[in-house]
């Protein structure tokens, strides 16, 4: 009778727990059992792993096999398990040595014929493992992801032969390739967009602190290519936002290419997307679209089209950063720190307000159109932006002096990030009332006529701090962060407030 022990990772969320997968070679006649709340796919792994290892020319144990996934109140799912659960039952038959197994962690599904397929969630759970110390062998279909965590040992492998091969010294792993990331991300540059200057400024208001975005305006005005223009005016990722972003993408089976890991995503969902699908949901949760956007940007076209009880689950991410799903045996949490940008038309035609007489919507559906965006959402959205129709003489000819490329207004923007960051840890739109006091004095006369101003148009509290927050960013961007927003600065804020 022998006891083997191999560690693994779950996947919880964005969370990757470590499993504890003890093998127990008993007598008697051949059984095999498994305890530890295994799901069906995890339970299956006995047929797999047994005529994987025939297949790699290993024996299988004969007698009582009991396998025990710990803990034992931790729900387990999928085929992840595979390659400890093989490793374990070799080194309880004494073909592998123990000390060297303890000291590694295994990921990975096992083909028949014993050759390692790749699981999904692999980043959270190395970036998990990285604080155990241990080595982590993981299948080489991983390994663009497994190269995107530093500071920890990996090996990939293609078959369980390999890794038992290693594990007896009589064979080598390689480790995965190393990603350059020291070329910029390439994204949409903003000097493709002619015109619509008020829209590029609120763009890189919105850049430089944080803010969500509405473009409002008729078809064809450029909404989206403006949209898809934010995420290239973003600072760069620092590696841990870039980690934490990817670790997202990865647990929803949406990484990028290695070569891209550090872009900033830009997630854009169709308006017939579910709550589920926006949010997250499932038995088992996955992150929703506003997660994958995580540190990125969510774009939401024809918002009025999107369901109203869609649209209402945003508000709650908007403000505190992240999503949580609740079931009735488990709470699962994602990140959700996103800019939103939100497009959408006048009237149900597009053409309200065409001086042309092109609308033929009556005031009744303009109304029931526009009401369809609930006043909370709206008045979470710091920058109403209109994206008026551009004449077709201005799109024609080279770039104008005010036609900026990206690289220009990001400097600038960068420049007002590092200035916020410096004096208050994080970007303007995080400010909490606290520190939207601290960091946005007003002198007397100007706080008198600001909370005169937003009186007169029906303003909230959450409305007035919104508005501060935007006016510091304007001031961050005239290179004045030691001073407290102007009134100058105050007035360009109020009047992206409809």
């Amino acid at each position: 009778m022998t006891l083997a022990v191999a560690y693994s990772r779950a996947q919880d969320g964005i969370l990757a727990p470590e499993v504890t997968v003890e093998v127990f070679l008993g007598g008697g006649l051949p059984a095999f059992y498994m305890v530890g709340m295994a799901e069906t796919a995890v339970r299956e792994a006995r047929d797999r792993v047994w005529v994987a290892l025939r297949n790699t020319g290993f024996e299988t144990p004969n007698g009582r096999v009991t396998v025990n996934l710990a803990p034992a109140d931790l729900p387990k799912e999928g085929g992840r398990f595979d390659l400890a659960l093989a490793v374990g039952l070799l080194t309880a038959a004494h073909h592998l040595p123990a000390e060297r197994v303890a000291a590694c962690e295994f990921l990975g599904e096992l083909a028949l014929s014993g050759e390692l397929r790749p699981v999904a969630g692999l980043l959270p759970a190395l970036l998990q493992a990285r604080e155990s110390g241990r080595i982590a062998i993981v299948p080489r279909a991983n390994a663009g992801e497994a190269a995107m965590v530093g500071g920890m040992r990996v090996l990939v492998a293609d078959s369980l032969g390999d890794v038992c091969a290693w594990l007896t010294e009589t064979g080598d792993l390689d480790s995965p390739p190393v990603v350059d990331a020291s070329d910029e991300p390439t994204y949409p540059d903003l000097g493709d967009v002619r015109g619509q200057y008020q829209a590029r400024r609120a763009l890189e208001i919105a850049a430089a602190g944080g803010h969500h975005v509405l473009l409002s305006g008729p078809p064809g005005t450029g909404k989206t290519m403006l949209a898809e223009r934010l995420p290239g005016l973003l600072p760069s990722m620092s590696e841990d936002e870039a980690l934490a972003s990817c670790a997202v993408r990865s647990v929803g089976r949406q990484l990028p290419p290695p070569v891209s890991w550090r872009s900033r995503p830009f997630r854009a969902p169709h308006h017939s997307a579910s709550a589920a699908a926006l949010v997250g949901g499932g038995s088992r949760p996955r992150p929703g679209e506003i997660s994958l956007a995580h540190e990125g940007v969510l774009f939401l076209d024809e918002l009025p089209e999107f369901r109203r009880s869609v649209l209402e689950a945003l508000r709650e991410p908007l403000e505190s950063g992240q999503v949580v799903i609740s079931r009735a045996t488990s709470r699962t949490t994602f990140p959700a720190r996103f800019q939103l940008v939100a497009a959408m038309n006048p009237c149900p035609c597009g053409h309200a307000g065409d001086p042309r007489g092109r609308c033929t919507c009556t005031p009744d559906q303009i109304t029931r159109y526009r009401s369809k965006i609930s006043g909370p959402l709206l008045d979470r959205i710091d920058l109403h932006v209109p994206v008026p129709r551009v004449p077709l003489n201005e799109l024609r000819g080279e770039p104008g002096p005010h036609d900026e490329s990206t690289a220009t207004v990001r400097v600038r923007v960068r420049r007002a990030r590092e200035a916020a960051v410096t004096r208050q840890g994080c970007a303007n739109a995080a400010l909490d009332a606290r520190g939207v006091e601290r960091h946005c004095p007003l002198r007397p006369t100007d706080r008198q006529w600001l909370e005169a101003a937003v009186e007169r148009l029906g303003g909230s509290a959450r409305a007035f701090h919104r508005i501060l927050r935007v006016g510091r960013t304007i001031a961050d961007l005239a290179e004045d962060p030691a001073s407290p927003p102007g009134r100058m600065h105050l007035a360009e804020a109020l009047q992206y407030r409809s």
